[in-house]
């Protein structure tokens, strides 16, 4: 028997990307992020036990122009996080499974986290016109 020229199981090369595809791994990355996070995070408030100094050198990184692109990141990752998490809920109980519902809420999620952490961000920044 020859063996076939194709893949042994559905490959990217075979599908065009949609949005349940892109939120189940946009879902997967955003707890990744989360856990990293998290770290981040901890570490910002020891420094703070840690005294001064440490505090100035956590402060002085989350402020530079990196620490504000992993907490924008942060920010929208728990967003999004968030809102397919309420998503995965209603699924537990079995309501929304209809492929026109699944593509609608995906769509929601991804809306939802883009505004929500734009709002966010523009009620803290100054330079965005917040406090």
């Amino acid at each position: 028997m020859a063996a076939a020229n194709r893949p042994l199981s559905p490959h990217l090369q075979v599908y065009r990307p949609q949005i349940t595809s892109f939120i189940s791994i946009m879902h997967r990355l955003t707890g990744v992020a989360m856990a990293f996070g998290t770290i981040l995070f901890t570490y910002w408030l020891a420094s703070a036990a840690y005294g001064a100094e440490a505090f100035e050198r956590a402060q002085s990184l989350m402020g530079s122009w990196f620490g504000l692109v992993v907490l924008l990141g942060f920010t929208f990752s728990i967003y999004f996080h968030f809102a397919n998490g309420i998503r995965h809920l209603f699924w537990d109980v079995g309501k929304g499974y209809e492929m026109e519902t699944v593509r609608k809420t995906g769509w929601l999620v991804a809306i939802f986290a883009i505004v929500a952490t734009v709002a966010t961000w523009a009620t803290v920044c100054p330079w965005i016109g917040g406090a």
